[in-house]
């Protein structure tokens, strides 16, 4: 049975998850209202098109929906600050809560590493854009060797970064540290982004530079390359930039890595991503925005089956 789902948000975000909704052919999720607080907006407006349900009251209009009581899954593509207070409302009213923010209330979901986890939960994240497309990459490399120090860069395309991107941007490098740790298996991560003003814009860009103690280069290759594979099963424009680099770093100098003890060595491993958006709604080049409405998808796919 089809599980109906709404999207709290009707921006770019909210309105490119609802399109990849009506396009799935698995039949798990159906679609049952955007919303959005501008009624002048596009998302609105094309939803109307579509046959989707529109409402510019926020969450009180949804709430007040004739079917409200049969929406078993919420996606939240809104702001830090407007999910805090959402969440509340929907644990109360018994809704699964996917936050698209980085308010990180809930555990991180990222559906390649942990997709089978945290069913039952009242609230899941969704981590960040940079998070979804870095994190398994550290999960991978997490596998084979234990990681002291992992660190990603996300590049992404000024045009593609709205107004709750650059609201959260704080939020965004907190928040992948935290799950570049927790679910990436790092015992240290740090995060950076860069908005790229270039035009044409560039597609975005993701890199991983993960410390390994190990000297395996074939099992870590073979572990980056089947992560790849799952990542690419629910977001085909993601891609290895080209092929997966080493550097041996010798006692003496692994020792100026956080987090490794005096006299372990091993490799640096560095990761080059491309993630091309499936232009649903959004451009190609904003990978950033694809990638997490395709995981948000995933997840809730995968959620169903549990409800």
């Amino acid at each position: 049975m089809a599980r109906k789902v709404a999207i709290i948000g009707s921006g770019n975000i909210g309105t490119d998850l609802m399109i990849k909704i009506l396009r799935s052919t698995n039949g798990a999720l159906e679609m049952a209202a955007l919303v959005g607080v501008d009624p002048q907006s596009d998302g609105l407006a094309r939803a109307s098109r579509m046959g989707v349900r529109a409402t510019s009251e926020g969450i009180e209009g949804l709430r007040r929906l004739p079917d409200y009581g049969e929406i078993d899954i919420v996606f939240d593509a809104t702001s830090v600050r407007a999910h805090l207070q959402h969440a509340e409302i929907l644990r109360a009213d018994g809704k699964l809560a996917i936050d698209l923010t980085p308010a990180a209330i809930g555990p991180f979901v990222v559906p390649a590493v942990n997709g089978s986890g945290h069913r039952g939960a009242a609230n899941v994240n969704m981590v960040t854009c940079g998070g979804q497309a870095t994190i398994p990459i550290v999960a991978a490399i997490a596998q084979v060797a234990r990681v002291p120090y992992a660190e990603i860069v996300a590049s992404i395309a000024s045009r593609s970064a709205g107004p709750g991107t650059r609201a959260n941007i704080d939020e965004f490098t907190q928040t992948t540290a935290r799950a570049i740790e927790s679910v990436g298996g790092a015992e240290r991560g740090k995060a950076i982004i860069i908005l790229n003003p270039a035009e044409p814009p560039l597609i975005m860009r993701d890199t991983v530079h993960a410390f390994a103690l190990s000297e395996d280069e074939a099992a870590l290759r073979a572990a980056i390359d089947a992560m790849v594979a799952r990542v690419q099963s629910y977001v085909p424009g993601y891609r290895l930039k080209q092929a997966v680099q080493f550097e041996r770093y010798d006692a003496a100098r692994a020792a100026l890595v956080p987090g490794v003890a005096p006299g372990e060595s091993g490799l640096k491993v560095s990761v080059l991503l491309e993630v091309e958006g499936a232009a649903h709604y959004l451009p190609a080049y904003a990978g950033n925005l694809d990638i997490m409405t395709a995981a948000a998808l995933r997840t809730a796919e995968d959620h169903s089956r549990a409800l």
